[in-house]
C-alpha cells in the first residue's frame, strides 16, 4: 500500500487529529506553521479565528455552538483560511517578514561558499507542518519524514558541503504527491516544473497551506453526520443553561412580540408558530428581529431576498407572456426565464431593484423582437413596448398588481410546503419555469424552520400558553409553571386536537438539516 492509500485509510479510521501536538501561535518566518481558519459568528459579533487543533477539538467535543449550527444547517459549509487584510498592521508585518525571509534565504544560498542557516530553518518548519497533513496513526510516513528531515543530519551535510537543497525539495514534492487530494495533483505536479529552487520551496509552502485547508475540511466532513444528529440537543442544553443562569426578568420581548402578532385568526399554537416563521420571509423593517433567532438573522434575510427574486422572475415572465410568441412558445418562455433569472441574481437590496428591472425590460424587449423576427413577424409597436416597460417598472413597488399576485402565490406555496411532512408541492402558477430554484429555496427554508423549532419550539409554546419557563437542572430540559391557567388550558386543548402539529412536522423538517 503506498503512502496516499495508507493515509486515506487512516483518515477514515481517525477523523480527528491528535490535539496534543504543540503548535506555535503564528509564523516567525516563511511559513504559517499554525494555519488559522475563520469560524461563523453570532449576528453582529466579530468572526472567530482558530487553529486546526482548535477545530479538531471543537468537532470532537462539540464545543462551539456557531460551528455546530453552521454545519448542521449548511450542507455546503467549508472552513475558510484566515488572511489578515493587506492594509492592516498584521498584514503588513506578515508580508515584510515573509519577504525578508525569502530574500535572506536567496542571499545565503548565493554566497561562496553557501550558507544554509535559513535553509535548515525552512526544512525544519516544513517538517513541523507535516503532522497537520497526516493522521497521527500514519506512523510509517511520519517516521520517514522525521528521519529524512532530521535537523542534525541536514546540518552535518551542510558542514561537510554535501547538502543538496534541490534533493530535499524533490523529496517533499514526492511526499505531497502521495498524500494530497486528487484535486491537488495538478498543483503538485507543477512544482516539479519550477527551475529556481527558492521559487520551488515557495510553491511547496503554498501547496501545503492548501492541503492544510483540505485536511481541516475533511475533519468537518467526517464529523458532519454526528454533528447534524446531535446539534439540536446541544443547542437545547445551551439554551437551557442560559435560561437557568441569565434569564432573570429580562426575557425575550422581541421573540414574544413576534409570536403574539400572529395570534389573529389562528386556532392553535401550531398555526401561530407557522405563521410567525412565514413572516420571516418578509419581516417588517420597524420590528426588532426575534432574539432567539438572531444567529440566523442573516440566513433568514438571504432567504427573504431569494424569495423576492423568485417573485420578480415570475412577475416578469407573466408580463412577457402578454405577447403570443412567449406564451405560445414554451421554448422561448424557458429561455427568457433563464436570462431573467441571471439578471436578478445580484438584487439583494431595494436600492438595486430599479436598475435591475431596467435591464430586465431591455432583455424582454430584445428577446421578443428577436423571436418575432425569427418567425417573420413585425417587431413590437411603440405602444406595446411602452406598456411592457410600464408594467415592468411598476414591479419596483411591492404593491404592484402583478408582484402582489405572485407574492401571494409564493406565500401559499410556502404555507403548504411547511405543512407537508417531507414532500414538496408542485410549483404555483407562474413559477414553473423556475422550479429548480424554487425547490432549493423551500428546502433551505424548511430546514431552517425545522431546526429552530426543534431547538426553541417548546419555549415558543410556553410563551404562547402564558407560562413562565422553568428549567429542570437535572436533565437540562425545561418545565413550566402555569401563570395563566385559563389561557394555558384552552391553548393546550386546541393543540392536542391538531392532527397536523408543528412539532410532528418539524421533526421531519429537522431531518433535512442532515446533508
Amino acid at each position: 500500500m503506498d503512502a496516499k492509500e495508507d493515509n486515506k485509510q487512516q483518515q477514515q479510521e481517525q477523523p480527528t487529529r491528535n490535539t496534543d501536538v504543540p503548535m506555535r501561535t503564528d509564523s516567525e518566518s516563511s511559513t504559517d506553521s499554525t494555519m488559522r481558519f475563520v469560524l461563523p459568528s453570532l449576528d453582529g459579533s466579530p468572526p472567530k479565528v482558530v487553529t486546526m487543533d482548535e477545530v479538531a477539538g471543537m468537532l470532537k467535543d462539540l464545543k462551539n455552538m456557531e460551528l455546530a449550527h453552521e454545519i448542521a444547517l449548511n450542507p455546503e459549509f467549508k472552513l475558510q483560511p484566515y488572511e489578515p487584510p493587506l492594509d492592516s498592521l498584521e498584514g503588513r508585518i506578515k508580508a515584510m517578514v515573509h519577504k525578508a525571509f525569502w530574500n535572506l534565504l536567496r542571499e545565503q544560498l548565493e554566497r561562496d561558499p553557501p550558507s544554509y542557516d535559513q535553509a535548515i530553518r525552512l526544512l525544519g518548519e516544513i517538517k513541523e507542518d507535516f503532522p497537520q497533513l497526516l493522521s497521527p496513526n500514519n506512523a510509517n510516513a511520519l517516521s520517514r519524514i522525521n528521519a529524512t528531515l532530521d535537523e542534525a543530519l541536514i546540518r552535518q551535510q551542510a558542514e561537510q558541503g554535501t547538502l543538496d537543497f534541490r534533493s530535499y525539495a524533490n523529496f517533499v514534492i514526492q511526499l505531497l504527491a502521495s498524500m494530497c487530494a486528487p484535486a491537488r495533483d495538478e498543483t503538485v505536479a507543477k512544482l516539479r516544473e519550477i527551475d529556481d529552487v527558492i521559487d520551488t520551496f515557495r510553491g511547496i509552502l503554498e501547496t501545503m497551506s492548501l492541503m492544510k485547508l483540505d485536511m481541516a475540511n475533511f475533519m468537518v466532513s467526517a464529523a458532519r453526520n454526528d454533528i447534524a444528529a446531535n446539534s439540536v440537543e446541544y443547542e437545547k442544553r445551551k439554551f437551557s443553561t442560559y435560561l437557568r443562569e441569565f434569564h432573570g426578568n429580562v426575557g425575550f420581548p422581541a421573540t414574544e412580540d413576534w409570536l403574539q402578532r400572529h395570534r389573529a385568526g389562528c386556532s392553535s399554537n401550531d398555526d401561530i408558530i407557522f405563521n410567525a416563521f412565514r413572516q420571516l420571509l418578509n419581516y417588517p423593517a420597524d420590528k426588532e428581529f426575534p432574539e432567539l433567532l438572531s444567529i440566523d438573522k442573516e440566513r433568514f434575510g438571504g432567504l427573504s431576498w431569494r424569495g423576492q427574486r423568485l417573485i420578480l422572475c415570475a412577475s416578469l415572465i407573466s408580463i412577457a407572456q402578454g405577447v403570443p410568441v412567449i406564451s405560445q412558445r414554451r421554448e422561448n418562455r424557458v429561455k427568457l426565464a433563464q436570462q431573467l433569472d441571471i439578471l436578478v441574481q445580484d438584487v439583494k437590496r431595494e436600492d438595486q431593484l430599479s436598475a435591475a428591472l431596467d435591464g430586465c425590460y431591455e432583455q424582454i424587449r430584445a428577446f421578443i423582437n428577436k423571436a418575432l423576427e425569427n418567425e417573420q413577424l413585425p417587431p413590437l409597436s411603440e405602444p406595446q413596448q411602452a406598456q411592457i416597460q410600464t408594467q415592468v417598472q411598476q414591479l419596483v413597488n411591492k404593491t404592484s398588481p402583478v408582484r402582489t399576485l405572485m407574492a401571494n402565490r409564493l406565500d401559499g406555496f410556502v404555507r403548504v410546503a411547511l405543512r407537508s411532512n417531507g414532500n414538496i408541492p408542485p410549483p404555483p402558477a407562474g413559477f414553473a419555469d423556475f422550479e429548480e430554484e424554487l425547490v432549493a429555496f423551500i428546502a433551505s427554508f424548511r430546514r431552517l424552520v425545522g431546526y429552530n423549532h426543534a431547538v426553541f419550539g417548546e419555549y415558543f409554546t410556553q410563551l404562547l400558553n402564558g407560562k413562565q419557563p422553568a428549567v429542570d437542572a437535572n436533565n437540562g430540559g425545561s418545565s413550566s409553571t402555569n401563570s395563566s391557567n385559563t389561557a394555558g388550558n384552552n391553548s393546550s386543548s386546541s393543540n392536542n386536537n391538531n392532527n397536523n402539529s408543528l412539532a410532528a412536522t418539524a421533526a421531519g423538517l429537522a431531518q433535512t438539516a442532515k446533508p
